[in-house]
């Protein structure tokens, strides 16, 4: 009996990199030994919060979990055109914005062609790519993390199809400035703006990011989730605003009933008690402000300023890795990378109070 056939598998995927996602907390907590309620999980920038009551409540009265959901998410693309002011024919939704990311790669990437990457920033651009077996032209940002516009030109001068940025960045929290992005969207390619964070930048109002541009600018999509502001992560939801061109395609390709029940239920309820939502997501940026000044008293740490729900540390004078390895082992998490441009860097989420309070004790313990 044959055991090993690896001719099947195309080669592209053979030689992908597997994408490393954040150890699941129980069994991070097993691992060190410690009960789960005494972890402090800041390392994947979840809202502290959790869901709106809203949204447990439409959890618990939903009954129609044993039929397939609405394959074109009527009510949540109703909700989400009221919030963000779009017509539903632009908005498609997904089991996250991961799930749209990979639609729309797998809808213009053919094997071979290209698109740009501006790391530091979120690996599933690059990742989503390899699978599509297209390949990354890389653009690395400046020292201050900002883009390098000249070499993103020289690059889309190359044939590539699309560029992806996050705004704020993920993992640096700066933002994308207009003005850069109206450079770029002069380019000949499509600019996919991934907003998962917009609203800690925006957190006063419902978020605008770029979505004022899409009538002006055929080639711009965004992207956002439900993970961050309303607490939904483990859910998978989120949204893509797209122009009619792209979305009509989009659809061609959409898994049918690709976001569940429980999701659309929860999303629906949240964009319901949004107000509601805005004030946890107001007192995660004051917390922010509390533990970026906070982290500057430590000399070892730089943190940058962020408009995210996250702060990047520059490590200096110790090991970045054997820093979070040693927080980790009193229970308290944060983000390491395993590559080049970060290797030197933690980024922390920002949690309740109570938890930056732990974190900041752990941290003195650890670094003394």
């Amino acid at each position: 009996m044959m055991s090993v056939m690896p001719h099947l598998v195309r080669p592209e995927i053979a030689d992908l990199e597997a994408y490393t996602p954040i150890v699941p907390l129980e069994v991070l907590a097993a691992r060190l030994g410690l009960p789960v309620e005494q972890i402090v999980k800041l390392d994947a920038n979840e809202n502290p919060y959790g869901p709106a009551p809203a949204a447990l409540a439409a959890l618990q009265m939903t009954t129609t979990y044993h039929i397939y959901p609405d394959p074109e998410q009527t009510a949540l693309r109703t909700a989400l055109a009221a919030y963000t002011g779009r017509s539903p024919d632009e908005i498609i939704c997904g089991a996250g914005a991961d799930e749209l990311i990979d639609l729309v790669l797998r809808l213009i990437i053919n094997p071979g062609d290209a698109i740009i990457d501006c790391p530091p920033t979120f690996g599933m651009y690059r990742f989503d790519a390899g699978i599509c077996g297209g390949r990354v032209i890389s653009v690395p940002r400046r020292a201050d993390f900002s883009l390098d516009l000249p070499a993103i030109v020289q690059a889309a001068a190359q044939g590539a199809k699309a560029i992806f940025l996050t705004s704020p960045n993920n993992p640096t929290g700066n933002p994308l400035p207009r003005d850069e992005l109206l450079q770029i969207l002069a380019l000949p390619l499509l600019v996919v703006v991934d907003e998962a964070y917009i609203e800690f930048a925006e957190p006063d109002r419902a978020p605008v990011g770029a979505s004022d541009l899409l009538d002006r600018y055929p080639n711009l999509a965004i992207l956002r989730t439900f993970s961050k502001w309303a607490g939904l992560a483990g859910l998978r939801v989120g949204y893509g605003l797209f122009p009619r061109w792209l979305s009509e395609q989009l659809w061609k390709i959409k898994q049918p009933y690709n976001v569940s029940v429980a999701a659309q239920a929860a999303a629906v309820a949240s964009l319901a008690v949004a107000d509601e939502l805005r004030q946890r997501v107001r007192a995660i940026v004051a917390e922010r402000e509390r533990l970026f000044a906070r982290l500057q008293t430590f000399s070892c740490l730089t943190p940058f300023p962020s408009l995210a729900n996250f702060i990047l540390c520059r490590v200096e004078g110790r090991d970045a890795r054997q820093l979070k390895l040693a927080l980790e082992r009193r229970g308290v998490l944060v983000r390491h990378y395993q590559t080049p441009l970060l290797n030197g860097y933690i980024r922390i989420s920002v949690g309740t109070p109570d938890q930056t309070d732990t974190l900041l004790t752990t941290l003195a313990e650890v670094i003394q």
